[in-house]
């Protein structure tokens, strides 16, 4: 059983132009359509569900906005990047401690 915590955070692109979403420290690189979401979800290993944090402490997530595209440094021990129905667009999970779980 996992024991660790699961974080998730939608982002959506209201414009009229692709929206190039990276997820790091994996430079994972998606480009996202006007008018659609995804999600990104992160795991915490720690037993008590804390994150190593942001800049500004014990935080799962640190977000940063341009223009045209969206960096999210997720502070989990990996990613899944999910559309709005739940579907698996892009994992990067082999360290994952909830991969035997459904995020």
């Amino acid at each position: 059983m996992f024991a660790g915590g699961t974080a998730r955070l939608v982002i959506s692109n209201d414009g009229e132009a692709l929206l190039e979403v990276t997820v790091e420290p994996w430079a994972d690189l998606h480009r996202l359509p006007p008018n659609r979401s995804c999600v990104v979800v992160t795991h915490s290993a720690a037993a008590d569900g804390s994150w190593r944090g942001t800049l500004r402490g014990d935080e799962p997530f640190q977000v940063e906005h341009r223009a045209d595209s969206v960096s999210v440094w997720a502070n989990g021990v990996c990613f899944h990047l999910r559309d709005a129905d739940g579907r698996t667009i892009v994992a990067a999970d082999r360290a994952c401690p909830a991969r035997s779980r459904p995020s």
